[in-house]
């Protein structure tokens, strides 16, 4: 009974985010059929059964990755969403893109990280005028990729959320074969993506709902990694 009234009360909060709402059946990707319960006023609706389902399996899965010292990296540039990203990223220790996607970020990593390296370096010798270009240019190139300014290697999980505006990482995923974990709505197609959740990709309230239980449990794994370094510290220095 108290497991049953739990499971109402999940549904009801996600059903408040509208989670569930998909596009107009004339938008609908036939790939997303499997995961749609049916329409009302014209629009599609998720089973939200398998919403629960494929967000649980993915909260695991990021979970145990970060247990492994394994990072992520957020993308998603739709301009409502963008403060929602960066936030939850920073709160989970993990890497965000949420402005614009700058072809070649993953597949020209190595070029890109130089970028970034030598707009933050110091350099004494140039003079006031050349200073003051070299700062426009770093404010530029950080308006886009401030998020992964830390991000000293390529990251082991994508987390991609508008999988339609973002086409571009998710081709660099599959060619790099790096993982990606997709928010897909009804118009979106699964088998571009090796995890996915069925949801709203528009709804700032569904995506928020979503990317907190992501962190969660990213943060969660972090903690079992930094419990299991300690563990080893201690025991090759006793």
């Amino acid at each position: 009974m108290l497991l049953t009234i739990h499971v109402q009360q999940i549904v009801q909060t996600m059903v408040s985010t509208s989670i569930h709402l998909g596009h107009q059946r004339s938008q609908q990707n036939p790939k997303m059929l499997p995961y749609i319960y049916g329409e009302k006023d014209d629009l599609q609706i998720f089973d939200i059964r398998q919403t629960y389902s494929y967000l649980q399996k993915a909260v695991s899965v990021l979970s145990k990755a970060s247990s492994r010292g394994k990072r992520v990296l957020f993308v998603g540039t739709k301009k409502h969403l963008a403060p929602c990203i960066e936030k939850i990223a920073n709160d989970c220790n993990s890497w965000y893109i949420n402005k614009r996607w700058l072809g070649g970020l993953l597949t020209n990593w190595q070029t890109m990280r130089k970028t970034i390296f030598q707009l933050q370096k110091e350099d004494i010798s140039l003079s006031k005028k050349e200073k003051a270009q070299k700062e426009r240019q770093r404010k530029r190139v950080l308006k886009y990729l401030g998020g992964v300014q830390t991000m000293f290697q390529l990251p082991d999980i994508v987390i991609i959320i508008g999988q339609q505006k973002e086409m571009k990482a998710v081709r660099e995923c599959q060619k790099l074969k790096i993982p990606s974990l997709t928010i897909l709505d009804t118009n979106c197609d699964p088998s571009l993506t090796h995890l996915f959740i069925p949801a709203n990709d528009d709804s700032l309230a569904s995506i928020t709902y979503i990317l907190k239980k992501l962190s969660q449990a990213i943060q969660e794994g972090q903690q079992n990694y930094e419990k299991k370094n300690k563990t080893k510290k201690r025991f090759f220095n006793s």
